[in-house]
């Protein structure tokens, strides 16, 4: 059986979150624990970096992975979804750059665990989580960058014990899962915090911030809330915490970066702290002038990438009211700079059109929308988009694929035109191949 056949036979058996929602979402450790413990548990073998939190965990990864990997020390990231290859999920980040599990490696798990897969039915997640801990710890890497799948207390991932604990923000998703307040995804998100493990809170909201610190008091934790701290460092105008602050001077050149997203500096802050606290808490130094070039050096794409010129065309992989409020909110601040803005979107079945409608640029004169639907059996069709957010006042042409509707925008703009992809993970996913981007 090839790769390719082998890789089939996995997302045929065990379908993903990504795939088809709901009917793969399978919350508790229990099968996670026999998984590892099959393996040897290689997850005790690993330092670890743990990230939860509703937006910005693979943008914090990235920026971790990138800013560690420096010297000889070899990282380990482990991120979700993928975009076009499962591989992207497990890497090693090196100074010279990312290398993807290879082939064979993913053949021999599966074909050595072949076995225990079949008789115990672990999720795609569990496979694919033990299978980067199994490859992890092989490596011999150095650090492991993990990001949390679904929720925190019952991830898969939550096996570890790290050296810190980062969440990066709150936002109303997966609430079927989760709960249907901020409260209440917060618990579950601080399901991640262990005993006297620090932990880092990557931003600051009244509703979910008591339901952190009185996890972390109860676990004995050190509790930092990054834009609370980044503040005290500035304003105690130390060489130690200039240094440590060195991703809040990026702010400057955020645009310089290619990871350039406005909702980018909140992560950064977020990255600041942890990296104080690795250094001071376990003299673990980080080059960050590396952050500059994270998704080059890491391999991570669908941040506010520029995928083309004359026009411009950027995608983003913003798929909740949380993170596409930052979406639009940087859309509207380019808008001045473009004759005309033509927004491609697409969302999945699961998403509140009606919450995410009112953060939308209304079309007018020079914002434009083309709606459609990416080739998943989870896509909202698009005869449902339109109509929910006809309520709204958007509406625009309708295509039944992404391909089509990046034809139409393409014929509709001029060279001083942008050209903006989004709502969707897979509305980007299926606009790679149309403009040569490869992913490795």
């Amino acid at each position: 059986m090839s790769y390719e056949e082998k890789i089939e036979k996995l997302f045929a058996r065990t379908p993903s979150f990504q795939q088809v929602g709901a009917a793969a979402y399978k919350p508790g450790l229990e099968t996670m624990l026999k998984f590892a413990g099959q393996l040897g548990h290689p997850q005790r073998r690993l330092k670890c970096i743990h990230i939860a939190g509703t937006n910005g965990k693979g943008s914090v990864s990235s920026f971790l992975a990138a800013s560690l990997s420096s010297g000889r020390r070899r990282i380990g990231l482990y991120t979700s979804p993928h975009l076009t290859d499962f591989r992207e999920r497990i890497k090693i980040v090196t100074e010279d750059g990312f290398e993807m599990i290879p082939r064979e490696a993913v053949e021999e798990f599966l074909d050595t665990y072949d076995r225990f897969i079949e008789s115990h039915r672990p999720s795609f997640f569990e496979i694919t989580t033990a299978m980067a801990f199994w490859y992890f710890a092989a490596s011999g890497v150095d650090l492991a960058v993990i990001e949390c799948g679904l929720g925190g207390r019952l991830d898969s991932t939550n096996i570890i014990r790290p050296l810190v604990s980062i969440i990066t923000n709150i936002g109303l998703e997966h609430t079927a899962y989760l709960g249907d307040t901020l409260q209440k995804i917060a618990f579950e998100k601080a399901g991640i915090i262990k005993n006297g493990v620090p932990v880092v809170i990557g931003e600051i909201n009244e509703a979910t911030r008591p339901v952190f610190e009185s996890a972390a008091a109860e676990r004995g934790c050190e509790i930092v809330f990054a834009p609370e701290r980044c503040k005290a460092l500035v304003a105690e105008n130390q060489p130690e915490a200039k240094a440590a602050l060195t991703p809040s001077s990026l702010h400057t050149t955020l645009k310089k970066m290619d990871l350039p997203g406005e909702y980018q500096r909140q992560n950064l802050d977020t990255v600041a702290v942890a990296l104080e606290i690795l250094r001071t808490h376990y003299g673990i130094e980080a080059d960050n002038s590396r952050l500059e070039r994270a998704a080059h050096i890491t391999g991570l794409h669908g941040r506010w990438e520029k995928l083309a010129g004359s026009p411009d065309v950027i995608c983003d992989i913003g798929h909740n009211a949380h993170g596409l409020k930052n979406v639009f909110d940087q859309l509207r601040e380019l808008a001045p700079q473009y004759r005309h803005i033509h927004i491609i979107f697409g969302v999945v079945s699961d998403k509140d059109v009606d919450a995410i409608a009112p953060l939308m640029i209304q079309p007018g004169s020079n914002v434009s929308y083309i709606l459609t639907q990416p080739s998943t059996q989870r896509a909202m069709m698009v005869k449902q988009l339109a109509d929910a957010l006809a309520r709204h006042g958007i509406s625009g042409p309708t295509t039944s694929t992404v391909a089509e509707a990046v034809t139409l925008a393409r014929q509709a703009a001029t060279p001083s035109d942008l050209i903006f992809i989004g709502g969707s993970n897979f509305t980007v996913s299926d606009a790679y191949p149309l403009f040569f981007c490869p992913l490795s």
